[in-house]
């Protein structure tokens, strides 16, 4: 091997370390978060009794409304079936809306999958990132993200969709041509890896003002 490809092979590791460990630190924080939350719940209750015991309906009222809008921070919306799958969606649809980010998101994912965590975890992380990232140069409302997963008989199947404000992207070979920086890049470069390791496949397509992956990942 090169010393350049060393010094890649370096570089695109450094990245992919530092990215699991802000993913993890994201799904801690949303648990932190839900923890806290079951942790006040008991006090919530006292205080809504006690307006209740001074018969001040509208006070329960407000109480309600500011109860549903701290809970939607850290409700879990969606669930797959796989807590692993679970805890990295739900971390990135919060860090998504948290950018005014709309995300429409439908995943069925067995309990059990072949792919490892964190494999798992780099494919739907730099997806979402990208996906993010790109929605972050429209106005708010146009930015979207779609996120579909499920099986298709013995294979995984996702598709990450998000608009662009580029309008259809070029491609030098297979790769599209992207000014995102070295991290991007990274990210990019490791997911085939992980594909092509399952003998899985990967389709990314560039639309005006929208762009696709789509992944199969075998599970047998």
């Amino acid at each position: 091997m090169s010393l350049f490809s060393k010094y890649i092979n370096k570089c695109i590791g450094a990245y992919q370390h530092e990215l699991i460990e802000t993913h993890y630190a994201e799904v801690e924080n949303m648990y932190r978060k839900m923890r806290g939350w079951r942790h006040d719940y008991r006090d919530h209750i006292q205080t809504m009794k006690a307006y209740a015991a001074a018969g001040d309906l509208q006070a329960i009222s407000e109480y309600l409304d500011k109860l549903d809008t701290d809970l939607s921070t850290v409700d879990m919306v969606l669930k797959t079936g796989n807590k692993m799958t679970d805890a990295i969606i739900n971390s990135k649809i919060s860090l998504a809306r948290a950018k005014n980010i709309n995300v429409k998101a439908d995943a069925h994912i067995p309990v059990s999958l072949t792919i490892s965590e964190i494999d798992l975890c780099i494919i739907i992380g730099n997806l979402f990132d990208n996906a993010i990232e790109a929605s972050l140069a429209l106005p708010e409302d146009k930015r979207m993200i779609r996120v579909y997963m499920d099986m298709k008989n013995t294979q995984l199947y996702m598709s990450f969709t998000n608009f662009t404000a580029t309008g259809k992207l070029k491609k030098k070979g297979n790769i599209f041509c992207t000014n995102k920086g070295m991290g991007h890049g990274f990210g990019l470069v490791r997911i085939d890896d992980i594909i092509e390791r399952y003998g899985g496949y990967l389709s990314r397509n560039s639309e005006e003002g929208a762009f696709t992956t789509e992944i199969l990942l075998p599970q047998k």
